[in-house]
């Protein structure tokens, strides 16, 4: 089985960075035909995904978000293009949200 792991820090808060996850889940349901559940807690959240192939977890707290995936044989041989994919759609997500704390700015960081 293939890994996937990805770590990325920001300054979004909890609030906006559930924002993230939210759009993150539907955007994944409906491009990658992933299924979504979505468990808050008290300092971070879960939102784990599956399908046949594919099972993970997206880890949402105040300054991060690690997502951990694990690959069936038949998706391995893609792992690349599938975390690229991955990277470019959090990425791009992260960066859409202004900076907990500073309207209007945005962390040009990642």
């Amino acid at each position: 089985m293939a890994d996937i792991h990805i770590d990325r820090e920001h300054t979004l808060g909890l609030p906006a960075a559930r924002q993230i996850a939210a759009q993150w889940a539907r955007q994944a349901e409906t491009q990658f035909g992933l299924e979504c559940r979505y468990q808050q807690g008290a300092v971070a959240d879960v939102l784990s995904f599956s399908r046949n192939g594919i099972q993970g977890t997206l880890r949402v707290t105040k300054d991060g978000f690690e997502l951990a995936a694990k690959l069936g044989f038949l998706f391995a041989a893609f792992k690349e293009k599938i975390e690229a994919k991955m990277v470019k759609h959090l990425d791009a997500l992260i960066a859409s949200k202004p900076v907990a704390g500073r309207a209007g700015s945005r962390d040009k960081t990642l």
